[in-house]
């Protein structure tokens, strides 16, 4: 598919195109859990996010979503992110309808962020976090909706505990928050019906 251009200082030149192109690559992988896709034509965004971190929160994070980046993110990237997408940071995870994590190693407590309700489950958080590589083939088991019969993923620069979260995460269906893994360039989708075979 050919791209469009980008312009590293504002991000993309034509972003309702970019945008919708990205999203129909989110929606695709949250459709195929634990594959991964590549972003193409992304923006160059301050250092410390990843550009496919970035892409995502172009397209999917507005004014009506505020997003939780945490109390050590660089006003850079908060400046980024405001401009770009519209959106409010807030302070407290529960508040959040997106929660940005920047580095994979050095995760929050994920059981603060809003798993939603019973009227309304999605209402919950979705978080993107952003790690260093990502593998298929290996590592821990996956299966659930959407994969045939199971998948393993690795994931490079990412807290071991992750998976554990997501296994209780996975108890608490419908409610729960879904989660984009994010490298510099791929991203990989993990809904809250995933489960875990750790």
């Amino acid at each position: 598919m050919q791209g469009h251009a980008l312009d590293a200082a504002r991000g993309p030149r034509e972003p309702a195109l970019e945008n919708q192109r990205i999203f129909r690559a989110i929606l695709l992988t949250m459709s195929h859990p634990g594959s991964v896709t590549v972003l193409g034509n992304w923006p160059e965004p301050p250092k410390g996010l990843h550009p496919a971190a970035a892409a995502v929160c172009l397209a999917l994070v507005d004014m009506d979503t505020p997003l939780w980046i945490g109390p050590s993110g660089p006003l850079d990237i908060q400046t980024y992110l405001r401009f770009h997408c519209g959106c409010t940071v807030c302070r407290r995870p529960e508040n959040a309808a997106f929660g940005l994590i920047l580095d994979g190693q050095e995760l929050p407590d994920l059981g603060l962020f809003h798993p939603g309700d019973l009227e309304y489950p999605d209402r919950s958080a979705t978080l993107i976090i952003q790690v260093k590589a990502m593998n298929v083939g290996r590592g821990v088991p996956l299966s659930g909706p959407g994969i045939n019969g199971e998948t393993r993923l690795h994931v490079d620069g990412l807290n071991p505990d992750f998976w554990r979260s997501m296994q209780r995460n996975g108890r608490r269906f419908p409610l729960g928050f879904d989660v984009i893994l994010a490298t510099q360039t791929e991203i990989v989708s993990l809904p809250r019906t995933i489960q875990v075979g750790i």
